[in-house]
């Protein structure tokens, strides 16, 4: 775990030695959540005027591009700003356990913490602002620090291109969907100067395409007032940011609520609204960079933190989990300690020797559960390279269910989800654009984790700064030349 740990000072050192000249001053970084290659690619050949076909003309595709698994917004989003997997973030899923924390609200006489950063930590879920932020009454503890809570940002174990940046004495700024991507301040807090997380969740926007539209557009304009050298509220003058930019959700929430017509990837009524909304924002985006004389000082990258599956939807099949969870009670009595499940099943068990026959039991009945495979012992060890015997936050189980299988009630609306391993979940779109960068496609296989080293690249620096990149050997994008402008 040490090997993970954030050092600043190192950082810093590596920060200030330039790898390359700068090609550029700007890196604007865009996750379309939910976007995978195939919507992509299909929504270039049907709407040839629009701001991604122009994107794509000048811009290099990746036509091979996989973010992690599991494949959920945080690690996924984490990904692209550490260059690291989950073994090197520490970070599984934004709702997740870890042995060695207490329950939020505890006197951490008591081992076994859920580490869940989305809605549930905000102080009002109900309204846009949270109302006010983070409620650190709903945080896990810490028993090796005083019994304090543990924000999203120190339960990060690796640095990011923010961290780096702001060592070197440039500015960063991100804009996200909930207070919790406050993991993204860095270990010590400070690696944003600007940062802003309207909650998606308030009045169930996350459930509308159009009302995910409206918290959407907060983004944009607080994007656009970064551009123009303020921050997110416009108030305060602040440097445009060395690396900065945001998420769409709109694509993601059209996929979850509405879906596709067809396994072909024909977008239903909602989703094509979500695509067309998300363009026409990508276009105001652009139209503020070259209008404040930054468009071709600026490299702009746009990935996916993670798709959705299924896209087919004669596949859809919801099993409530409480079914996994009452086979999983079955198989050992009170072996249970956390499950996060979507269309995946992540599951930690109160005594790690119950792994093989919990396992054995979930797999004889995998047709009743949708279930795929169930990974445990050295196959998940083999998995992430990461072992829940020597991690407190690794898995005991990971399942991987049988594609089109969410676990969730059946009256519930959604016909989608993402966290799982299939290539609805996990084959996302990623596009890359600048000045230098040498139109076509790449179709070899790359992940979305080599973004992060890129970004340090394309700024002149050295993507060895990066934690999780020295720890995991990333490499940066293929395809990509930096040099001096």
């Amino acid at each position: 775990m040490g090997l993970f740990r954030n050092v600043l000072g190192a950082a810093a050192l590596l920060a200030a030695i330039p790898a390359s000249a700068a090609s550029y001053q700007h890196v604007l970084l865009i996750s379309i959540d939910g976007m995978h290659q195939a919507d992509l690619a299909r929504f270039i050949a049907t709407t040839p005027k629009s701001t991604l076909a122009t994107l794509a003309r000048a811009g290099k595709i990746y036509d091979n591009a996989e973010t992690t698994r599991p494949s959920d917004s945080f690690p996924g989003m984490l990904a692209l700003v550490t260059g690291g997997t989950p073994a090197a973030t520490g970070i599984y899923y934004d709702a997740s356990w870890d042995r060695t924390l207490s329950p939020p609200g505890s006197d951490c006489s008591k081992l076994g913490g859920a580490a869940d950063f989305d809605e549930e930590i905000d102080l009002n879920a109900d309204v846009v602002d949270a109302g006010g932020g983070i409620d650190d009454k709903k945080l896990p503890r810490d028993p090796r620090n005083g019994c304090k809570p543990v924000s999203p940002h120190a339960y990060l174990r690796t640095n990011t291109v923010f961290d780096v940046v702001t060592a070197a004495g440039k500015t960063a700024a991100w804009l996200d969907k909930h207070p919790a991507y406050d993991i993204l301040r860095g270990r010590n807090g400070a690696g944003l100067a600007d940062f802003y997380g309207p909650e998606i969740a308030a009045g169930a926007q996350d459930h509308d395409v159009r009302k995910t539209e409206v918290n959407d557009d907060l983004r944009v304009a607080a994007l656009i007032n970064q551009i123009n050298g303020h921050d997110h509220t416009g108030a305060r003058k602040m440097a445009v940011p060395a690396v900065f930019g945001m998420n769409f959700q709109a694509i993601s929430v059209g996929q979850k609520y509405a879906g596709y017509a067809d396994a072909g990837f024909t977008p239903s009524a909602d989703l094509a609204e979500g695509l067309a909304h998300t363009d026409r924002s990508l276009g105001q985006i652009l139209a503020a960079l070259k209008a404040a004389g930054l468009y071709d000082k600026t490299l702009l990258i746009m990935a996916s933190k993670h798709g959705n599956s299924p896209v087919d939807p004669t596949l859809v099949r919801k099993i409530d989990g409480k079914s996994l969870t009452k086979a999983i009670d079955e198989a050992a009595k009170g072996a249970l300690a956390h499950a996060t499940l979507d269309d995946v099943g992540l599951i930690w068990l109160t005594d790690p020797a119950l792994s093989a026959p919990v396992a054995a039991a979930l797999e004889q009945r995998k047709d009743e559960l949708g279930i795929a495979h169930v990974y445990q012992g050295d196959e998940l060890k083999r998995l992430w390279g990461a072992d829940p015997a020597m991690d407190a936050r690794v898995p005991d189980l990971f399942i991987d269910v049988r594609p089109g299988v969410i676990y969730t009630k059946p009256t519930n609306p959604k016909v989608a989800e993402h966290g799982g391993f299939t290539a609805d979940d996990t084959h996302v779109a990623l596009l890359v654009a600048g000045r230098d960068v040498k139109p076509g496609t790449v179709a070899d296989k790359v992940e979305t984790r080599q973004v992060a080293p890129t970004i340090l690249k394309a700024l002149g620096m050295d993507p060895n700064a990066l934690e999780a990149v020295r720890a995991e050997h990333t490499a940066s994008l293929p395809g990509l030349s930096f040099g001096r402008p």
